[in-house]
């Protein structure tokens, strides 16, 4: 498939790390392509590499060796300001620990993406909130909601620009079971509606197996 009709494109990608014993192959030749409307789970390990890999597909490191397209974007040939304006504008990303910002409510930590990029921000922000559970929730701080409540204000912030991939790093692992059913039931359901590429690294199989296609990191490398 022509590297501008695919979502995420990588090619021989490595990353060699400097640790106390000399250098660390973290990655090694690493090839996957993600088209748009599929959905990708990268199992393994901890400590394999599957959220260095992850940062490496969003652009928010740079790979040692080989190449990686971000809706049809080189990231080679963008600058750091370049690639963050690529991610703001095509990007979604959810992390595990839910990283939202204390002292700003649910709303005002969703709008953030769009007021980053000039976009108008409010209303686009309300409804993302509405569209996860939580229009009743808009001004409570990150505090004054549940683990699963903060991590679906996570959500509408990675959707709120309507990405076109969206990158889910164990977004289940801080939950418990039911909150964790809800959380992939979200996921999946904006994967499909939006027709976003959606690239999830998780320990757990039951959210694995909802995927178009699964694959395993270990020793560097990953396969099928």
């Amino acid at each position: 498939m022509p590297t501008e009709a695919l979502a995420v494109r990588a090619c021989g990608v490595a990353k060699t790390i400097s640790g106390p014993s000399g250098e660390l192959e973290v990655l090694r030749d690493v090839t996957l392509e993600v088209a748009a409307g599929e959905s990708v789970a990268i199992l393994g390990a901890s400590g394999s590499g599957k959220s260095t890999l992850l940062g490496l597909l969003a652009g928010l490191d740079a790979p040692s060796a080989g190449d990686i397209w971000l809706a049809g974007q080189n990231l080679a040939a963008l600058d750091e300001d370049g690639r963050a304006r690529l991610r703001a504008g095509q990007v979604g990303f959810v992390f595990q620990s839910f990283q939202l910002l204390a002292g700003l409510d649910a709303l005002e930590n969703v709008m953030l993406p769009l007021e980053l990029i000039g976009r108008p921000a409010r209303t686009a922000a309300r409804e993302a909130l509405d569209r996860v559970g939580l229009g009743a929730r808009v001004r409570h701080l990150p505090h004054q909601l549940s683990g699963g409540e903060q991590q679906r204000v996570a959500i509408a912030r990675a959707i709120v620009a309507r990405p076109a991939v969206l990158f889910a790093d164990e977004p289940t692992g801080n939950l418990d079971e039911r909150n964790g059913e809800q959380i992939a039931e979200l996921l999946f359901a904006l994967n499909t509606e939006h027709a976003a590429a959606l690239v999830v690294v998780t320990h757990d199989p039951a959210l694995a197996t909802r995927c178009t296609r699964r694959y395993r990191l270990g020793g560097g490398e990953l396969r099928k």
